[in-house]
């Protein structure tokens, strides 16, 4: 059967082929000239790996098997370029920074030369927040948080609930055990923990239920963003979608109580957001980019110190004479406050502040294994790095793995030494420790962090020892780095000091 077109239709036909050819044309001489234009750049040395796919899945690949920093560490030693190489990552044209010197010139051109870059899974999962924002709107979000994130005034107005959150999850979830899988019960912590301080969400039933979706979310949150039935993204996507209607409910709900005085103004995150107007203008935030925000510090918030608290608790299984100093110091501030309130204290900013030696631990440990490998930054405009062309548009990318076993910025990278931060004589070389980045966009919750982690820390090593049940557990970054079999472990429970 013959197919007969109108004669209007095919004036439109045939003007609309005209127009695409005229395109085609258009773009082939564009990028005949933009290649032209390459062709007399000094690019960095690298290769762009299978077309489509660059060396993604080499990236990833590494990540999985623990190692990180062996995919850049083996094309610096392959292409003789200890500064910075080109490659193709997540459909982009990449440039490697490496070590220090690559990092600090990202951090310090940070919305000037570059800005923050995300995969588009990220971007299409989180939405506008102070993650994916830039320039003038990142920097009234991030004021914004700041003022709440203050450690100070944080912990005038928070470390009662630190506290008794802290001490009621070791005594349900910890005590009597003979053997507990850290990773998801430390997991459950740092999420209860964030949902309490942000939220003021204390019903299990509602945080079990947000959490299992967070988890399903962050099996996507770097994935490839096909939203097709089957794949992570199509999971994560749902499951987004299903935190946040969850909790526009609550910021409605926070909303009604504000309004009738039931809920305090510095009741927690979410009070703060609803009740601060933006500096300047007057006006306040609204209910999208508050949920998006508090999706945003809700993985930032308890999916590092999650890591952090696990590999914590590894090393020292992993170190006994490092795990009887931190013991020690602990105690020592147990004994302290011991006698008062009738027996019963809360850690205060002075007492973490006392916790030196432990925090060096700690630092040490998210030294060996970041919480987050690294991050991304896009070209603003034609840069000039240490002799290379970087056109614009290209993304930029810096790694914490690298840096921290870099045997230049780090004697003996891999052993485990916390004396790499004690006193003035183990002073780092600027920008070789980035475990909560660096510049403009440093992780707005590491003081936040640091409290959470050194308060577990301390309930932790006055109840228990213990031991490993598999040394020689295998680690992956998915996309923080997580013991392939949540890391078992034995408790010895204390009897005495």
């Amino acid at each position: 059967m013959a197919i007969v077109i109108p004669y209007s239709s095919a004036l439109i036909f045939v003007s609309s082929a005209l127009t695409a050819l005229v395109v085609i044309l258009l773009f082939r001489d564009l990028f005949k000239t933009r290649r032209s234009n390459i062709k007399t750049l000094k690019l960095p040395r690298g290769s762009y790996g299978w077309p489509l796919l660059g060396e993604t899945l080499e990236f990833l690949r590494t990540c999985l098997d623990g190692a990180p920093e062996t995919f850049i560490k083996e094309r610096v030693e392959r292409y003789q370029s200890h500064h910075v190489f080109k490659t193709s990552l997540f459909g982009e044209r990449v440039a490697v920074f490496c070590g220090a010197s690559g990092n600090k010139f990202l951090f310090s051109n940070e919305n000037k030369l570059v800005n923050v870059w995300w995969p588009a899974s990220v971007r299409r999962l989180l939405g506008p927040c102070l993650a994916t924002s830039v320039a003038e709107e990142a920097k009234t979000m991030r004021k914004m948080l700041s003022n709440f994130l203050n450690p100070d005034a944080f912990m005038r107005l928070y470390s009662k609930k630190i506290d008794l959150v802290t001490q009621q999850h070791i005594r349900i979830h910890w005590q009597g055990k003979e053997e507990v899988i850290v990773f998801p019960t430390a997991k459950l912590y740092t999420f209860e923990l964030a949902c309490c301080l942000f939220l003021s969400l204390e019903d299990p039933n509602r945080i079990a239920k947000l959490a299992a979706k967070f988890n399903i979310f962050l099996e996507g949150l770097i994935s490839n963003p096909i939203n097709f039935p089957g794949t992570r993204f199509y999971q994560a996507h749902r499951a987004t979608a299903a935190i946040k209607k969850e909790l526009v409910e609550i910021v409605r709900e926070r909303r009604v109580a504000l309004e009738m005085g039931r809920a305090s103004p510095s009741q927690d995150l979410l009070s703060h957001l609803l009740v601060t107007p933006i500096e300047n203008s007057g006006a306040f935030i609204s209910e999208t980019i508050i949920v998006n925000n508090i999706l945003m510090l809700l993985f930032a918030g308890h999916d590092t110190s999650t890591s952090a608290i696990t590999w914590l608790v590894k090393s020292l299984g992993e170190h006994p004479q490092v795990y009887d100093e931190v013991f020690k110091e602990q105690n020592e501030i147990a004994s302290s406050k011991e006698g008062r309130g009738g027996g019963v204290f809360i850690l205060e900013w002075e007492d973490i502040k006392k916790m030196k030696y432990s925090w060096n631990v700690i630092c040490e440990v998210i030294r060996l294994t970041p919480s987050a490998i690294g991050a991304f930054r896009e070209a603003l405009t034609d840069l000039k790095y240490e002799g290379y062309d970087i056109p614009k548009g290209w993304k930029l990318y810096w790694s914490a793995a690298f840096t921290h076993r870099d045997a230049n910025l780090f004697a003996e990278p891999t052993k485990f030494d916390p004396s790499r931060f004690e006193g003035e004589d183990h002073i780092l070389t600027p920008f070789s420790y980035v475990s909560f980045g660096g510049g403009p966009r440093i992780c707005i919750g590491q003081e936040l962090a640091k409290i959470l982690i050194l308060t577990f820390l301390h309930h932790l090593v006055n109840k228990f020892r213990w031991n490993l049940v598999n040394p020689d557990e295998k680690i992956k970054y998915d996309p923080t780095p997580i013991p392939v079999n949540g890391l078992p472990i034995r408790l010895l429970p204390r009897t005495h000091p």
